[in-house]
């Protein structure tokens, strides 16, 4: 094999699945980046997106400057919804964080694609099939699970248990808004945009719960740096990367390994070990969100399909 059919071969093969597992990893460092930073979840999460939006800025300035249409104010209602949704996602799933275990908070959190299929059946009125609602009984089925037993042992537990679930509710709606707003925006530009209005909502959540933005000691700010490359820009970038080489059909169940990296990762960094029935509900949970994701994307390949 030649050095341009090997370099063929890595671009063409390797590096997707490379690119999605170190998306699926940084993603996965999301919780733990939360619990080291000594500082509210909320501010966490605003510091995440405001230094990721600063470091996109010259691209977006680069993309507008070569795009002569100006923006349409009627269509601004996408990234500015997006944005909200996205702050109260953050906002919940990290303040969850303090309140029950790092897997908890992930899996629950990220039971977005249940959401998105439900709201574009309630909303856009798409037609959802047999594999889809089993997958998503089976999914309520270990959520009940986690969230039950948490309630069982220690009310508190339980309390974070729902705070991420809500989360994930509010990640469902920042799906749902972007499906709109990439109909009339780039990528580059939306993600800003929606990222602008994500930081401003979320700096107004910390106001109005008393939440300082200054005042932190070094660590702490290199956590806040870390989650924003990490978390955000690296894991973001490498998931889009895999998205424009591997079909979507492949990429979104796959995503279901973030809470099991963040599971994994979570018993050495953090010294949590996960009880029989957590492992027990998060199988069954991870089980019917991949049955949701499979549904839905089969339903989205197919050639009549359209959303109106």
């Amino acid at each position: 094999m030649t050095n341009d059919d090997t370099t063929s071969w890595l671009q063409t093969k390797s590096l997707p699945y490379i690119g999605l597992g170190i998306g699926i990893l940084s993603l996965g460092m999301s919780a733990i980046f939360v619990r080291w930073a000594d500082a509210p979840g909320p501010v966490t999460g605003f510091y995440r997106l405001f230094l990721s939006t600063i470091f996109l800025t010259p691209f977006f300035l680069r993309r507008s400057s070569r795009n002569k249409n100006a923006i349409d104010k009627k269509t601004l209602i996408f990234p500015i919804l997006g944005g909200i949704l996205l702050a109260l996602d953050l906002a919940f799933w990290s303040t969850s964080v303090f309140y029950t275990s790092a897997a908890n908070s992930t899996l629950l959190g990220n039971t977005a694609p249940l959401w998105v299929s439900l709201g574009a059946w309630l909303i856009f009125r798409e037609k959802l099939t047999g594999n889809f609602w089993f997958g998503l009984v089976l999914a309520m089925a270990g959520a009940v699970l986690i969230v039950g037993s948490d309630f069982f042992i220690h009310p508190r537990l339980g309390i974070g248990d729902l705070m991420a679930a809500a989360a994930g509710v509010f990640y469902g709606g920042y799906y749902l808004a972007t499906q709109r707003g990439r109909q009339h925006f780039d990528p580059i530009s939306y993600v800003w945009l929606m990222g602008v209005f994500a930081s401003i909502s979320l700096a107004l959540i910390n106001l109005g719960l008393g939440h300082p933005l200054g005042g932190y000691s070094r660590n702490t700010w290199l956590v806040f740096a870390a989650t924003a490359l990490v978390s955000q820009i690296i894991g973001y970038i490498s998931i889009s990367y895999s998205m424009g080489h591997l079909p979507a059909s492949v990429v979104a169940p796959t995503m279901i390994g973030q809470p099991i990296m963040t599971t994994i990762l979570a018993i050495p960094l953090l010294g949590e070990i996960p009880r029989p029935i957590q492992l027990l509900g998060g199988a069954i949970a991870l089980t019917g969100i991949y049955l949701v994701n499979r549904a839905y994307q089969q339903k989205l390949d197919k050639p009549d399909h359209r959303i109106d």
